[in-house]
């Protein structure tokens, strides 16, 4: 049974995703749709690469992963289809691909762009999956895409002592995700003692392994299920109460023993 995911930055108030879901449907029966978010923020390529990133290898292989996030910014127009680790991926030629990858290097096919349609990304979506899974091989939907587009984000500044990192995401519960991967925080901590700083507030100096580890209406900080840092609130909403917004610097500061 045909298995394809959709992420986008189309919402949910308008029809754009369901037009996408029934062009799908009329071209692949059968098919099971998985939306992992429509409500990306606009244009937003980190976002949704963090999004989209930390759940696809949940699914099983052979899925196909339609993403349609900032199409405006894909050099000429062009959608990729990648097939990677028994996955099969398409998405505009924006830098989204390496980010949620990992990878510079991929190898990508160029597809068909459809002119004149008044909705080209319906059509792309529903073109491919009609095409893969009738048993079309990935290399026959269209030629080699050769160096496709990349994509820098900011990573964490580090020392022996320190980690200043940035806010990338908040999610709907308004917790607070920092680009400081759990091996990265370990890697420099070496189990010492630490304070977290952000913004004019006290540091947080203790790790949680949950929000209930502390009492309500209190700030902590945990890894979460994707492995990054997190600043949260038991019951409470930290960004908001916090002050904290995306791109907003962080600082960890561990303390010799």
């Amino acid at each position: 049974m045909p298995l394809i995911t959709l992420t986008s930055d189309l919402g949910l108030k308008d029809h754009y995703a369901a037009s996408i879901k029934g062009a799908i449907l009329s071209r692949t029966p059968g098919a099971v749709l998985v939306d992992i978010s429509h409500n990306v923020s606009n244009y937003n390529i980190v976002q949704a690469a963090y999004i989209f990133k930390h759940c696809w290898h949940n699914f099983p292989p052979g899925a196909l992963h339609l993403i349609s996030v900032n199409d405006l910014g894909a050099a000429s127009r062009r959608f990729l289809l990648l097939a990677h680790k028994t996955h099969f991926f398409v998405a505009p030629d924006n830098g989204l691909l390496p980010l949620i990858h990992d990878a510079a290097n991929l190898d990508c096919y160029e597809l068909p762009w459809p002119e004149g349609h008044p909705f080209p990304i319906q059509e792309v979506f529903a073109s491919v999956a009609a095409r893969l899974f009738s048993g079309e091989a990935p290399e026959s939907l269209g030629p080699n895409a050769g160096q496709i587009r990349q994509r820098l984000i900011l990573q964490p500044v580090i020392n022996k002592s320190q980690i200043r990192g940035t806010v990338i995401y908040i999610d709907h519960y308004d917790n607070v995700i920092v680009n400081v991967s759990r091996d990265l925080f370990e890697a420099v901590g070496k189990d010492r003692p630490f304070a977290l700083f952000f913004k004019r507030h006290d540091p947080i100096t203790e790790l949680s392994s949950a929000y209930a580890d502390r009492p309500i209406g209190e700030p902590l900080c945990l890894f979460n299920s994707a492995g990054m840092l997190e600043i949260a609130i038991h019951m409470g909403k930290a960004a908001s109460l916090l002050g904290l917004k995306i791109d907003d610097t962080i600082q960890i500061d561990f303390k010799d023993l």
